[in-house]
């Protein structure tokens, strides 16, 4: 079994920065792809950034691009999420989810991730 847990999230006036960490523990000998995504009240779950297990390949939406870097330890059986210049728009709860992936890709569909984490809550204040 793999458990994901978040952390970082909190409140932060616009043009603010927050860093999420997220640490995966259970089978950490296996190669994960790993990501974040996102969900605004009222909204769907949309795709934020993604790693490939070693951290050579990011992918991230448009709306973040520029502003948001995703990185991961494995050593530590870490993913992080650096946020910078944040706006209300980014306010949401904030997801970690990893999938058992050893190719050198990731996805960027909620549907292809098998573990969650419980979300943490970032609010932008304008």
């Amino acid at each position: 079994q793999v458990q994901l847990a978040e952390s970082g999230g909190g409140l932060v006036q616009a043009g603010g920065s927050l860093r999420l960490s997220c640490a995966r523990s259970g089978r950490t000998f296996s190669r994960y792809a790993m990501a974040w995504f996102r969900q605004a009240p009222g909204k769907e779950r949309e795709f934020v950034a993604a790693i490939n297990w070693s951290g050579g390949s990011t992918n991230y939406a448009d709306s973040v691009k520029g502003r948001f870097t995703i990185s991961r330890d494995n050593a530590k059986n870490t993913v992080y999420l650096q946020m910078n210049s944040l706006n209300p728009e980014d306010t949401a709860v904030y997801y970690c989810a990893a999938v058992e992936y050893s190719g050198g890709g990731y996805y960027s569909q909620a549907y292809n991730y098998e573990h969650w984490g419980q979300g943490t809550q970032v609010t932008v204040s304008s």
